[in-house]
């Protein structure tokens, strides 16, 4: 059960800071790159979490 809950925050936060950078005054290729290293982090500790790394 903590497993998931942990989860679910991580996916929570992504789609924050997603949301977030969005709505920041970037152009489109840089928005592209910060998008893509959120992902990045999300899922490496998403990893994590199901003991992977």
């Amino acid at each position: 059960m903590n497993i998931l809950i942990s989860i679910l925050i991580t996916f929570l936060v992504v789609i924050l800071v997603i949301y977030l950078t969005d709505r920041l005054p970037l152009d489109g290729r840089t928005r592209q790159i910060v998008r893509a290293i959120v992902v990045i982090i999300g899922i490496l500790s998403l990893l994590r979490y199901l003991a992977v790394f």
